[in-house]
């Protein structure tokens, strides 16, 4: 893979990256820390998260920013990509004795000028309610620790709600509140209100409405990490277990599951339209999961350690018709192209209800989504249309649909190109490299829509062998003892001199809920960069930027193609 001297290279920490978008660019001046900037030793402490909200003012520099560093927690105005951080000037700054914040949100619903509702989840249980800007703490849930004493894994309000919020316990319950209401002063008593597979939901028990007001138990160990869907109604649970489980909020009934490859799920997220699912974990795999289909439509591969975030970009996710012509432009053309701007739901979702639509004209689907984790990568994904859409199996050579992918590679892919069979010359090497695919799609789908496109594809599409793929990637090493070349390895004398008691012996592989690895797609990433010293923790993506934060508790701004502006310190 590396050439002699390439070791070196590969472990520089790297400022900037291309996509097919332009060039994205670290902004040393736009990094967020501790004001004295020293590098947090970070053994034994909880992640550093980070939570944004827009005060919605008329300055146009609504942005707040709040993380957590140890036993600190600090509230900035965030400027972005427009002006440098000034880290002397804190809005709020918080440090705990005896407990550490582990996860805070924001209530975007009633955030103004005056006022922000920030909860806070900690390493002792329980949850914080403050406001930084007028600096005061209203409220302390769980005070006493008898509701649940294990640590707070995630923290959220209810979409559309000003006062329900969601906890979640590294015990595997997760708590429903409302700020309201107040916690009993001995153990709540429940009453079971609905049981599943794997799940049971209980009431609080009391003369009074008292918190918490559900109890949810899901699977077994810790529940990681939860999501709502964009329109609220659905909650995505990801556990120790190695389980996602999606249910109806409302309803409380279980919608679907998926299991990991193996080891835990430690992230989950939605796609902008809540059609698709993307989960991360302890099998260093991205699995994408059809909310509609209930099945893994797709795995990545790029990560060398556990993945710790995984989010959608629902300014680069695009929806194009689909025109028979190679692209060549400058970074304003692509803008153009390209899907951003604020009011990105309600139009994504319009664009993305075209693609089932019976226009003559082909359309084009491209969701971008993001991973960091402990091997202090980042990660870019395309997920396209011949994944999203395999009306047929997929063959050895095939074109694809998105004329986004018409143009070069990103840097630092030169030289890993691939031959297509029936092709002279090698093309760059493929977005999303997938495996024979049998499956066909559900009858929901228009199959019209999609054979056209392909009679129109842009660019060419080329699929590697699980063979073809370890021989690419044995070399690289692996943080631990499990490495994706050893999964499934039916050849290449190489790989079978791993034992293979490393296998999973649950009864869930080779089922839907756990396909074989050769069973489904694999995707290649974009780009996948070495960006911090430390593990990463935080990934999320901004109109004009994308924020990455590692555990040394440096909070890093990159600029969007054609988004930077001259400081004004």
């Amino acid at each position: 893979m590396a050439t002699e001297g390439g070791g070196k290279e590969m472990n520089e920490i790297k400022t900037q990256f291309t996509t097919r978008e332009g060039l994205y660019k670290l902004l040393p001046h736009s990094e967020y820390s501790r004001p004295n900037r020293v590098p947090f030793n970070s053994q034994g402490s909880n992640p550093v998260r980070v939570s944004f909200v827009n005060l919605n003012d008329q300055s146009g520099n609504g942005d707040r920013l709040c993380f957590n560093v140890g036993r600190e927690l600090y509230f900035y105005i965030y400027k972005g990509v427009r002006k440098a951080a000034d880290l002397s000037k804190p809005i709020d700054k918080r440090i705990y004795k005896g407990t550490q914040p582990t996860c805070h949100d924001f209530n975007h619903l009633t955030a103004t000028a005056e006022s922000v509702s920030l909860l806070v989840g900690f390493s002792a249980g329980q949850v914080q309610l403050i406001d930084p800007i007028k600096k005061e703490t209203s409220k302390l849930f769980n005070e006493e620790r008898l509701i649940d004493k294990s640590r707070v894994t995630c923290v959220k309000w209810v979409p559309g709600s000003e006062s329900l919020f969601l906890v979640a316990h590294s015990s595997g319950a997760m708590y429903l509140y409302n700020v309201e209401h107040t916690c009993g002063t001995a153990a709540p008593h429940y009453q079971l209100l609905k049981q599943g597979d794997s799940f049971a939901v209980h009431t609080c028990k009391s003369k009074s409405t008292r918190n918490p007001l559900l109890k949810w138990t899901v699977g077994e160990g810790a529940l990681n990490e939860f999501a709502f869907s964009p329109d609220g109604k659905f909650l995505a649970c990801v556990s120790q277990d190695g389980f996602l489980r999606v249910f109806g909020f409302d309803s409380v009934e279980l919608h679907g599951s998926m299991k990991s490859y193996f080891g835990g799920l430690l992230c989950v997220c939605w796609s902008p339209d809540g059609k698709y699912l993307v989960t991360g974990g302890e099998d260093d795999l991205v699995t994408v999961w059809s909310f509609v289909d209930c099945r893994v439509i797709a795995r990545g591969h790029g990560h060398k350690s556990w993945v710790s975030v995984v989010a959608f970009d629902p300014y680069t996710t695009s929806v194009e018709e689909s025109d028979p012509m190679e692209f060549s432009g400058s970074d304003e053309d692509f803008q153009d192209l390209l899907h951003f701007g604020r009011d990105r739901a309600n139009s994504t979702q319009s664009r993305l209800s075209k693609r089932n639509s019976t226009e003559s004209r082909p359309v084009s689907v491209t969701y971008r989504f993001g991973s960091v984790g402990q091997d202090t990568q980042l990660c870019l994904w395309d997920l396209t249309e011949d994944i999203l859409f395999p009306h047929q199996p997929l063959s050895r050579a095939r074109t694809h649909t998105n004329v986004m992918n018409a143009t070069s590679p990103p840097a630092g892919s030169t030289g890993n190109s691939v031959t297509t069979p029936g092709n002279s010359a090698p093309p760059p090497l493929p977005r999303s490299n997938s495996l024979p695919h049998s499956t066909v799609s559900s009858a929901g789908s228009k199959s019209n829509v999609a054979d056209g496109a392909i009679a129109s594809g842009v660019s060419k599409f080329a699929t590697l062998s699980l063979h073809d793929r370890k021989d690419r990637h044995h070399e690289k090493d692996h943080k631990r003892n499990h490495s994706m070349g050893h999964i499934s390895s039916k050849s290449s004398d190489k790989l079978n001199l791993v034992t293979k008691t490393k296998t999973d012996p649950a009864k869930t592989l080779g089922t839907p809920l756990c396909p074989r690895m050769e069973d489904v797609p694999l995707l290649e990433p974009l780009i996948c960069k070495k960006i911090a010293h430390e593990r990463l923790t935080v990934l999320i993506f901004l109109e004009d930027c994308i924020v990455t934060a590692c555990q040394e508790g440096f909070i890093c701004t990159w600029g969007r193609p054609g988004k930077v502006v001259s400081f004004n310190p």
